[in-house]
């Protein structure tokens, strides 16, 4: 996908620890066929924490960001979801809910953390081009 000086977009991390975390940016410019420089919207400087963190990342780590989709009643369990948690967005799958909490199990730590709903979202996959969801919701 083409992305342009300015666009909102999600990158996947693929350091240690943060491994299929994605991350909202803004495109600061294309550099070639293969890289952008993105600036985080939440991710700072570790020198200077008052700045945003600029960073490189090749293509195959962006992806456009994601469309809000209405869940209607809430999650079930097994339901895919990412979690927002730690600046970025976390892959996992829901294991139980109790008022207004759910409880989302992370295949890659092992954790399982209780969320409010509000720090949900459903997961989705960005595939050839199309966000594709487990529930069949996009296309």
């Amino acid at each position: 996908m083409e992305f342009h000086e300015g666009d909102k977009v999600e990158v996947c991390s693929k350091q240690e620890g943060f491994l299929g975390s994605y991350y909202t940016a803004t495109v600061v410019k294309k550099l070639d066929l293969n890289s952008f420089a993105v600036q985080y919207t939440n991710l700072v400087e570790e020198e200077d924490m008052s700045k945003l963190l600029i960073e490189t990342v090749s293509a195959d780590e962006v992806r456009p960001v994601p469309p809000r989709i209405k869940f209607g009643s809430g999650f079930s369990a097994f339901d895919k979801v990412d979690a927002f948690d730690n600046d970025g967005w976390w892959a996992g799958k829901v294991t139980g809910q109790r008022g207004p909490l759910y409880f989302v199990y992370f295949e890659t730590t092992g954790d399982e953390i209780g969320y409010h709903v509000s720090r949900l979202r459903i997961h989705l996959d960005w595939a050839n081009g199309k966000w594709v969801s487990s529930k069949n919701m996009v296309s």
